[in-house]
């Protein structure tokens, strides 16, 4: 991997005056054109991304700069940044600049982090291979014939292949985790509502979360504790105050430790990824730590009742796209109904048209009781079955996909198999808790392999500790 493994690397360097942070975006930079057949990047900001960095080593010079300096930050294309370009990697969106910046970078900026530039995904956040992108597939640095993961696949590979520090991703039912395991980082969804979604290109506006992609837990907390916390801008945010998780990485006690029989049974599982998630929960039984097998009777509601919701609100939320007001318009129109649907047919790709005709299904008048309503009281079912198994435990370990990345075009003619790639994340994501993937090993042909932990939502501190304890106990 080189330098610059880590952010302690970079703030050790930056104290012994071995580097500066201007060097250090020469060394990402250096990284990103070096590796740019990889297309995690749709853009480098190369130019703004020197300027702010010249601006923290003067801050530097004077003692006065913020907690991330020296910090790089590749940005999902579905987060605003002022004065860039954010387009959700779709068609639809070519050529809007934000007018704003998301809350979660904002605060980023105010510790002197560098934004280098936006990453490739799933056009609108909507895929599990990143091969739904008006920007081309993204190809994961450990095969680059297989998948990376999505929604967020340009993400992770960016942290992968070392190409910035951390990155943003956005996790609506697993678009964080799952890439992290394909690629073989930690990825992490915050509880719902810990971090504001102002400046958050919408897909599902109640299951989307901004978390992180890093190569340390500790460098993943950092960020976290800086990005959350309430935010005017968006009144879904939580009130709840903000502990310092990356002062709180050391784990001491003996926990209580749930997983879910369904999930290592289940016929979707890769046997590697069984006998590594097996393996490290009989570490933890030697540890100590009592760890049981528990019934979850309602895994086969979790997809259906998910991908229900999410493509009523992306129906809902994505009815702003129209060619009316910014984005893409089309040339061919001859009056405002051909200039909606024309628009709309051509400026949308394949997955998303999918998911809004479902959604668009789901809502109508005939369907809504006996498709969006049930689904909503299955929500609550899911919801409170998962609470109140973390009441009884501190954590629900379970394998973080089914399989290992898969090769591209694989799933591409079976939606229903592209789906299932999501089994083991949406829990977390319909629940709202808050969860994280660990690299747990790689398979005989050397793809990574991910392990999810669960905890109680608002218990961010208590899972990146645990995390931290797990990694130094699995290496």
């Amino acid at each position: 991997m080189g330098k610059f493994i880590s952010f302690d690397d970079i703030k050790k360097s930056l104290e012994k005056k071995e580097t500066d942070c201007r060097t250090i975006v020469q060394y990402y930079l250096t990284n990103i054109q070096t590796k740019a057949h990889l297309n995690a990047f749709v853009e480098v900001y190369e130019h703004s991304a020197l300027v702010q960095a010249d601006l923290v080593d003067q801050k530097l010079a004077k003692g006065n700069a913020g907690k991330l300096a020296g910090m790089v930050i590749g940005i999902k294309d579905v987060l605003c940044y002022t004065g860039h370009e954010a387009n959700a990697s779709s068609k639809i969106l070519k050529g809007f600049e934000s007018q704003f910046t998301t809350t979660a970078i904002q605060r980023l900026l105010d510790e002197d982090a560098i934004i280098i530039g936006r990453l490739n995904c799933d056009e609108f956040g909507m895929g599990s291979s990143n091969e739904n992108s008006a920007h081309g597939k993204v190809l994961n640095a450990a095969d680059e014939s297989r998948v990376p993961g999505g929604s967020s696949g340009g993400s992770a590979v960016a942290v992968q292949a070392n190409l910035c520090t951390v990155s943003l991703g956005t996790d609506t039912g697993g678009s964080v985790r799952q890439p992290a395991a394909f690629t073989g980082v930690i990825g992490m969804k915050p509880t719902y509502s810990r971090v504001s979604r102002w400046g958050l290109i919408a897909y599902a506006s109640s299951f989307d979360c901004i978390g992180v992609f890093s190569r340390t837990v500790k460098d993943n907390a950092v960020v976290m504790e800086i990005m959350a916390g309430h935010d005017e801008y968006d009144s879904t945010s939580s009130r709840k105050s903000v502990l310092p998780y990356s002062e709180l990485l050391h784990f001491e006690k003996k926990a209580k430790i749930a997983y879910l029989k369904e999930t290592i049974e289940s016929p979707a599982l890769q046997p590697e990824i069984k006998a590594n998630t097996l393996a490290v929960l009989e570490k933890l039984k030697s540890e100590g730590h009592e760890v049981k097998e528990v019934d979850f009777p309602l895994l086969d509601y979790i997809l259906p009742t998910y991908y229900i919701l999410t493509t009523a609100e992306a129906s809902s939320n994505l009815s702003r796209f129209d060619g009316v007001k910014y984005g893409y318009r089309t040339s061919n129109a001859h009056n405002l109904e051909s200039m909606y649907k024309l628009t709309r047919s051509e400026g949308f790709g394949e997955e998303v048209k999918r998911r809004i005709m479902l959604g668009t299904f789901v809502l109508s008048a005939s369907y809504h009781d006996a498709y969006f309503t049930k689904a909503q009281k299955v929500r609550r079912l899911i919801k409170d079955f998962t609470e109140n198994l973390l009441d009884e435990f501190d954590y629900i370990i379970m394998p973080t996909t089914p399989s290992t990345a898969f090769k591209f075009g694989e799933h591409s003619g079976d939606p229903v198999a592209m789906y299932l790639e999501d089994l083991f994340t949406v829990q977390a994501s319909v629940s709202g808790v808050p969860s994280i993937s660990l690299p747990n090993g790689k398979d005989e042909q050397g793809m990574p392999i991910g392990l999810q932990v669960i905890c109680n939502s608002f218990k961010e501190a208590e899972l990146y500790a645990f995390s931290n304890y797990l990694t130094e106990l699995t290496s």
